[in-house]
């Protein structure tokens, strides 16, 4: 499984990070070849499920997630939340922890583990440094759009 972890610090305040990251189906509109759909649990919280539809033609698969763990930011605590993977193509986990940070902005930390199916332990590495570099650039846009 590949591991990876992705830092960004934002201006806007925690709980306004932790909505842009959260409502599930803005994702698609920062990773490319994605559509997302909300099939259980409309407006987040444990036992939410949506399934993130990627690719182009015969090359496209579905990554349906399911939130585990869900604790939004409250009185200055942390907002976390726990994802599942649950498909047959891609499995693992996500964690999405949104805490305050300088002058009234945010962090994110988004943790990730996840294997790929078909694709050799030994590709491991370029596997997470491929996912760092998506999901990187889509928690950035995510915070970065109002």
């Amino acid at each position: 499984m590949a591991l990876f972890v992705v830092w960004r610090d934002s201006v806007v305040g925690v709980g306004e990070a932790w909505r842009r990251l959260t409502v599930w189906e803005r994702h698609a509109d920062v990773v490319p070849l994605t559509r997302i759909t909300v099939v259980e649990g409309a407006g987040g919280g444990v036992g939410t499920v949506f399934v993130a539809r990627s690719g182009v033609g015969v090359l496209t698969f579905d990554d349906p997630m399911e939130v585990a763990v869900w604790r939004p930011p409250l009185e200055g605590r942390a907002g976390f939340c726990r994802l599942v993977k649950r498909g047959s193509f891609v499995t693992g986990w996500a964690e999405i922890e949104v805490r305050p940070g300088v002058g009234g902005g945010s962090r994110v930390v988004w943790r990730e583990e996840l294997r790929v199916r078909w694709v050799p332990r030994v590709l491991d590495s370029l596997v997470g440094w491929v996912a760092r570099w998506v999901f990187g650039r889509a928690v950035r846009r995510l915070l970065a759009r109002p």
